[in-house]
């Protein structure tokens, strides 16, 4: 590594979306609490609480845990206790809540790496993620250990049993052709993706919108973001397990529009909700599909968390006129040496991607 990369790795990153400011309020946020506006009244405050719309999201919000008071206004962000991880042992006040000034939807999350719940309701009907504490586990989801057939089929792309294992990677008990690749938090199950082996993928009801392999990063500053959970589990045979999938494909081309604000930025609301795991990464090493909706992934990824710590992976040729697509296929045909080298050889990411409108 030359020494204007390594100067690049170690430079404190300033421009980047997922950077936070170190302030008084983020090392005690157990000492902040919601506040009113200056020079609001009672009678002033209870008439925003009066309001249908904000009086629905408090309903709608109750039975998740999150109770509010008066001095909690529309258009502000607030520091509240976190009714999933209760603030941990110090009690602080780590969920960030936030309702939208027209009172159309709240959201929050809570910014303790060990925690990271997220989520929004809606005045309207809209269907969300956002259940009471409902415990999930496999029994529940109806899944069961990989069966012979399943496991062959991995073994064909090189996977290892042990991998599998380690991932708790499942099968449908009631269709033994579904895969079934459990997504967790904190050792929790919070969702699972299914998969057939002709390639038709769904997401379960209820899944969080978080990075598959989340627990994997938890305590590393380097991150390898690929763009399916194979992929993933090929990273890990060739000895990373600091590996991350996102949870959905990858854009058909870049946005020609700005960043939308975080609440409105839904296509990839699973990195806001990762926010804490993210933060911390130095290195950020893009290793997404080599075809035009994989290089769009890395930039639309780039553009939120900041290019001067991303790196990318150069698949390495097929022949003479091809390379190889994806993680898998370098793993299959070429071995898990050449996958190793591959990241490896990873270059400071420069887009040469034409955003087309």
């Amino acid at each position: 590594m030359s020494l204007s990369q390594s100067q690049m790795i170690s430079r404190p990153l300033t421009k980047s979306l997922f950077s936070i400011p170190i302030t008084y309020a983020s090392i005690h946020p157990q000492r902040f609490c919601c506040h009113s506006l200056p020079n609001s009244t009672k009678d002033g405050v209870k008439h925003v609480f009066d309001e249908p719309k904000v009086q629905i999201l408090k309903h709608k919000m109750e039975p998740l845990g999150i109770t509010l008071d008066n001095s909690c206004l529309p258009g502000n962000y607030h520091n509240l206790f976190c009714p999933k991880c209760k603030g941990g042992q110090l009690m602080e006040r780590s969920l960030s809540f936030h309702i939208i000034t027209d009172c159309e939807f709240a959201m929050w999350r809570c910014f303790r790496p060990t925690c990271g719940w997220a989520g929004q309701v809606f005045v309207d009907d809209k269907e969300l993620d956002n259940k009471p504490f409902e415990k999930m586990d496999e029994k529940s989801l109806g899944l069961e250990p990989l069966g012979p057939k399943l496991v062959a089929y991995f073994k064909e792309r090189l996977i290892s049993e042990k991998t599998l294992s380690r991932n708790a990677v499942r099968q449908l008990s009631h269709d033994k052709n579904v895969i079934a690749f459990t997504y967790k938090q904190n050792g929790l199950l919070v969702g699972c993706k299914y998969r057939t082996t002709e390639k038709r993928f769904w997401q379960g009801k209820g899944t969080s919108k978080v990075l598959y392999g989340l627990d994997d990063i938890t305590h590393t500053t380097e991150i390898i973001i690929v763009e399916g959970e194979i992929d993933k589990l090929s990273l890990e045979e060739a000895g990373y397990q600091n590996c991350v999938s996102v949870p959905v494909g990858a854009p058909r081309k870049v946005s020609s529009k700005d960043l939308p604000p975080i609440e409105k930025d839904t296509a990839y609301q699973y990195l806001w909700n990762c926010k804490a795991y993210l933060d911390k990464a130095v290195r950020i090493i893009l290793a997404t599909d080599n075809d035009p909706p994989g290089q769009a992934l890395a930039e639309e990824l780039t553009r939120r968390l900041g290019r001067e710590r991303c790196w990318q992976v150069r698949w390495p040729k097929k022949d003479e006129s091809t390379f190889f697509k994806d993680a898998n296929e370098v793993l299959k045909y070429m071995g898990a040496d050449a996958l190793k080298r591959a990241v490896e050889n990873a270059e400071p990411y420069c887009s040469t991607h034409k955003v087309t409108p």
